[in-house]
């Protein structure tokens, strides 16, 4: 392997960067293709404008060389108006190209993100739990406006200023062809500082964007309820203090690096340029003074050299950019090329009218591995990681669940019950066996149909920021105030709500932390009732409330899950004595099954855990 290094990087390093940036590219320029119309009026606009930027210095010449020796002065008047007229044309092209380059962009920054919040929402719930959400933000927020940033200001720049060479390289090749061909001397050192600056830069805007989304990432962990509130208990605000100051200073060290970087190319192509500038003074001024050339000739010269080097320092600085640029579409497509690990198969069917009749046969799960599932990228640094899956968290559990038929879930806290729910709503994937709701396998069947047969109340449901309302129509967007209030009623909350100065306009805060554990998943309850799924996971979804409340709800859902399937998990064996059949899980595996009486009378596992239950309850009263 030649280990040679160009600033830093390694040879073959420098190739594999080069062929992804090709890559990246081509694929860019498919997501600006449904724009080429509007890119088409940016191009003329921008011709136009390097046009009548070409003319200025033909007027000076004019003014030098005929205006004020014949002392002219109608001459003198039209160049003047002929100035004022340039200026008011060049103003009208600036605004349209502004335009255009802004419905480009602002177009390019809508397609992304909608695109990237779309795939990113589609992620199995493995994707969730390794990313980190300030990661996920960056990416949508900072990456996106980066990406668009490549497309209006650099691609902007690059067409104005390479057509603005164009027509002054063409003038001047006509006014002067042999110190024309002298100032494009000088045109091999404008490109060696930004191939030298280039990849280092494009280094450094990687590692400043990780960096970013690190810093992201704390202030979105310590700035939501739940966050402010550990740390608020633990009360160590000196230490969160320190911790974002080392990571906030990391931003700040590489952003002071890239900006001494991009200093350095400044200074370097500015330099170069006057060293160019300089030669047509010495050999212009040479030809003036012996008579070869005009003064007016010289002087409208030195205006195109100024005309020239201009765009060609911004157009070499242009390569830099889009290097640098290029990482904002790499991260935003890192993301998207991420397949969903839980997706809809081809030819997948819809559940029509479900029955609600649930089995898992012979089904065994664990974790995929995290590079199936999530970036390395997009997660905490050190996380582990690794090709090999995690070990078995189910192990060969089979069972029938007949429609309109409650089955409980029991068993110490880490058995494996949680996940068995979350297989028969597909948000999880068995590894082997199947899950099949009235006989069809859950993987062939739309994840939208699935979804809206399968109904989920959590221990700690979530609820938006945003008002009851709002909360309860998520589950059915076409409800209608009275079906909430129903809702509401069947989940002895309507009370409660009606009271309210706003009512169903009041809002719950974040997470549904103004209401009470008992008043949230009440209203989780009626979000569930509202949504009407054939098959109901309940998932200690009694756990938070108080005794009264709890009969109350328990009556409520006696009610609702009448004639529908029925999956409980409970860890207050109180709550499902009146349960069709009760499974016992532990250690991933079914080891008990039958009704209250019937385990009771086994004396097992079932037997053991009522009865520590009985001994707390006595023990805490």
């Amino acid at each position: 392997m030649d280990h040679r290094t160009v600033m830093g990087f390694s040879r073959d390093e420098t190739i594999r960067r080069r062929r992804l940036d090709r890559a990246v590219i081509r694929r860019v320029l498919r997501y600006v293709r449904p724009y080429r119309m509007l890119l088409a009026a940016f191009v003329a606009t921008v011709i136009g404008a390097a046009a009548a930027t070409a003319v200025p210095p033909l007027l000076f010449r004019s003014l030098l060389d005929d205006a004020v020796p014949d002392r002219d002065r109608a001459l003198v008047a039209w160049l003047a108006a002929g100035a004022v007229a340039l200026a008011f044309a060049n103003a009208i092209l600036s605004l349209l190209q502004r335009w255009f380059s802004a419905r480009i962009g602002e177009g390019l920054i809508f397609d992304l993100r909608v695109e990237l919040f779309d795939h990113v929402q589609r992620m199995p719930i493995a994707f969730f739990t390794r990313a980190q959400t300030g990661a996920l933000q960056t990416r949508l927020n900072n990456d996106v406006v980066g990406a668009q940033q490549a497309v209006t200001s650099t691609l902007g720049t690059v067409v104005s200023n390479a057509i603005s060479l164009v027509v002054t390289l063409s003038v001047m090749l006509a006014l002067e062809w042999r110190l024309t061909v002298l100032t494009l001397l000088v045109l091999p050192a404008f490109l060696w500082p930004a191939r030298r600056l280039g990849p280092r830069l494009q280094a450094l805007t990687r590692q400043s964007m990780q960096l970013n989304a690190e810093m992201n990432t704390l202030t979105a962990e310590r700035f939501n309820v739940a966050g402010a509130l550990v740390a608020k208990l633990f009360g160590r605000p000196a230490r969160e203090r320190e911790e974002f100051a080392r990571r906030a200073g990391a931003v700040r060290d590489i952003g002071v690096r890239t900006a001494m970087y991009s200093r350095v190319l400044f200074v370097a192509l500015g330099l170069v340029a006057a060293v160019g500038t300089a030669v047509v003074y010495w050999i212009g001024g040479n030809l003036a003074v012996s008579g070869t050339l005009t003064t007016g000739t010289v002087a409208a010269f030195v205006l195109y050299v100024g005309q020239m080097y201009q765009p060609l320092a911004q157009l070499t600085n242009a390569r830099v950019e889009v290097l640098t640029a290029l990482v904002s579409f790499e991260r935003v497509f890192e993301v998207l090329d991420l397949p969903p690990a839980i997706a809809d198969r081809p030819g997948a069917t819809e559940l029509v009218a479900p029955r609600g009749h649930v089995e898992l046969d012979r089904v065994w799960f664990r974790h995929p591995p995290g590079d199936r599932v999530s970036l390395p990228s997009l997660e905490a640094p050190g996380a582990a990681r690794g090709p090999e899956p995690g070990d078995w968290v189910l192990r060969d559990v089979s069972f029938t669940v007949e429609p309109g038929r409650t089955v409980a879930l029991v068993g110490p806290s880490g058995a494996g019950k949680t996940t068995i729910a979350m297989l028969v709503a597909r948000i999880h994937e068995v590894v082997e066996g199947s899950v099949r709701i009235d006989g069809v396998d859950v993987r062939d069947l739309t994840l939208e149909s699935l979804h809206d047969a399968v109904g989920v109340v959590a221990q700690d449901p979530h609820l938006f920021h945003d008002t009851i309302r709002a909360n309860l129509r998520y589950a059915r967007p076409d409800a209608t105030d009275a079906d909430l209030e129903a809702a509401l009623r069947r989940a002895h909350l309507w009370d409660l709500v009606s009271s309210l100065p706003d009512g169903l306009d009041t809002v719950v805060g974040e997470r549904g932390y103004r209401m009470s554990g008992g008043e949230k998943q009440r209203l989780a309850i009626a979000r569930l009732l509202l949504k009407d799924p054939a098959v109901v996971i309940l998932d200690e979804a009694t756990s938070h409330l108080d005794t009264e409340s709890e009969l109350a709800i328990q009556r409520a859902l006696d009610e609702a899950l009448r004639g529908r399937t029925a999956i409980v998990i409970a860890h207050r064996l109180s709550t499902i004595v009146g349960a069709d059949r009760i499974l016992v899980v532990d250690g991933g595996r079914i080891v008990e099954s039958g009704t209250h009486a019937e385990l009771l009378a086994r004396n097992g596992l079932y037997a053991e855990l009522s009865r520590n239950q009985l001994r707390e309850r006595a023990e805490s009263a």
